[in-house]
């Protein structure tokens, strides 16, 4: 296939790189003329540094015109989604298949990634999300993983997972989209907060708590917005929530692990470098689990300690000291 993939950072690289090496045809669009050229020049993204681009992805400036692609991946933090949508894409995207693999909310708007591809390309009947437990360098690397390709429009989801399918990149379509964004999103609050258990020691058992009931928190906002809750149970929900919360690659853990030094938070998000989508999606959860009175004490908790409203200690507590109730 022709591919175009939007967004050059860790994950956009990754995947340009794997469908490279399964013989498609990749284009990869870059943020400005000074991003694209440093990577032609160096021949690898320093967002990941450890592996080379093919020669045969051609990087180009996303100011440039988008061309036509059999398919279109838009790789960007999700708050880039609708500006990439209306600056490039909008004009003939209505009659091009496009994957979104973002992951969060939608900031005012509380829109996951697919409802702001339906919203912005009304006419296109071929949009969905990529989406699972998948690490940008072991992508990159050519170690094996699966992830979900879920729309609405099933035949197009199962017809385009047959033909990207490969024994390193596994992909299981999925008619959940809703289900599949919200493990996505939520799943990145989760691992700042096991990222803090964890830096202040309390243990695996505290992990394991933390794991099964943020499992819970996420099923139960999925279900209020109309997801499945059997998806909860799979890639998108149970599996990306494990990688994420216990992976020493994550960024969102990273965050949690960095809270329970002291740091601040501007100090912890400057020294990653990268964006931790788990920062920038908790205000979203909350506020979408107080319109729909879902119960979230972790999210909760995650969210004042991120607003400075408590230190480490006092919200680890307030989470471990909470009332009993039926599980």
């Amino acid at each position: 296939m022709n591919i175009g993939v939007i967004g050059s950072g860790a994950w956009g690289t990754a995947l340009a790189i794997h469908f490279d090496r399964a013989s498609h045809k990749v284009v990869l669009y870059s943020r400005d003329e000074a991003e694209a050229s440093a990577i032609r020049n160096q021949g690898r993204n320093i967002l990941l540094p450890d592996y080379s681009l093919p020669e045969s992805i051609e990087v180009v400036a996303l100011n440039d015109t988008v061309r036509e692609h059999e398919l279109l991946l838009i790789v960007t933090p999700t708050a880039g989604l609708r500006p990439v949508l209306e600056n490039w894409i909008v004009p003939f995207a209505n009659k091009t298949p496009v994957l979104a693999a973002c992951k969060g909310f939608e900031q005012n708007t509380g829109l996951l990634p697919h409802q702001v591809l339906q919203e912005m390309l009304p006419q296109n009947d071929c949009v969905g999300l990529l989406s699972g437990p998948s690490f940008a360098q072991e992508v990159a690397q050519g170690l094996p993983c699966a992830v979900c390709l879920a729309s609405h429009n099933v035949d197009w989801a199962e017809s385009l997972s047959v033909k990207l399918n490969n024994n390193i990149l596994r992909l299981y379509f999925n008619s959940d989209p809703i289900g599949v964004a919200v493990g996505a999103a939520v799943k990145n609050v989760m691992a700042i907060a096991t990222g803090v258990a964890d830096g202040i020691d309390y243990g695996m058992n505290a992990r394991a708590a933390l794991l099964t009931r943020g499992l819970a928190e996420m099923t139960r906002l999925s279900v209020a917005l109309g997801g499945q809750e059997k998806t909860m149970m799979g890639l998108s929900g149970m599996g990306d929530l494990i990688l994420t919360c216990t992976g020493s690659l994550s960024r969102n853990r990273q965050v949690g692990l960095k809270l329970a030094e002291g740091k601040s938070l501007s100090q912890i998000l400057q020294e990653l470098g990268h964006v931790a989508e788990g920062v920038n999606t908790v205000g979203e959860v909350v506020r979408m689990a107080e319109k729909y009175k879902v119960d979230m004490p972790i999210t909760r908790v995650l969210f004042d300690l991120l607003q400075g409203k408590v230190n480490v200690n006092v919200a680890v507590e307030r989470l471990m000291l909470r009332e009993p109730t039926v599980e």
